[in-house]
């Protein structure tokens, strides 16, 4: 058992992503719902009250795996100029690294209840920085004239739907629409809304 340190009591941010990369590996390695607090501790090398003073539950501590994957896919592609095309690539490009994010895909492959729950039945913390995020580029690119007037929250909450349309439905359409030809299609997409 590992001792309580100073830095864990006060929720040190290290060992939140120590504990945190440990859960993406489990995720990894055995899909969702084999994934136990009690190996997560074991790869994190830290005891399981440690993380129970953190997640009251594996499900939060999962909610929250899946919240920083996506916040850092996200900060990866944010940034540089907001204007409508640059917006839209950079859309295009969450999706597509999300629908080829390991972690990202064990969840809707292992856990489609926990997903459909994620995405049927509150905003979560990264379906809400995506979508403050987009509503701050596309104000820039209103004032600049490259996108169409509206309300630039429920635009950004639009185009939230359509992406993670995107991610989850890519699998099932995949016959009809490869790879190539999604990205291109949910450009057009995401051109025409905002123009």
């Amino acid at each position: 058992m590992v001792s309580i340190s100073n830095a864990e009591r006060q929720g040190d941010r290290a060992l939140d992503d120590r504990i945190l990369r440990a859960a993406e590996t489990c995720v990894k390695d055995f899909g969702i719902d084999r994934v136990t607090v009690a190996e997560i501790a074991r790869r994190a090398r830290v005891s399981r009250p440690t993380i129970y003073r953190r997640w009251p539950d594996v499900h939060a501590l999962m909610a929250a795996m899946f919240t920083r994957r996506v916040i850092g896919i996200l900060r990866d592609v944010t940034g540089g100029v907001a204007e409508r095309t640059a917006i839209v690539e950079r859309s295009v490009a969450a999706v597509a690294r999300m629908r080829h994010d390991p972690v990202v895909e064990a969840g809707l492959r292992w856990a489609p209840e926990m997903s459909l729950r994620s995405i049927s039945e509150r905003l979560g913390p990264g379906q809400l920085a995506l979508i403050e995020v987009l509503a701050a580029d596309l104000k820039t690119a209103q004032a600049g004239g490259s996108v169409r007037a509206g309300d630039c929250r429920e635009m950004a909450a639009m185009m939230m739907l359509i992406a993670q349309s995107g991610v989850q439905s890519a699998r099932m359409v995949e016959p009809i629409l490869g790879e190539a030809a999604l990205d291109a299609e949910l450009a057009y997409v995401f051109n025409r809304y905002l123009t």
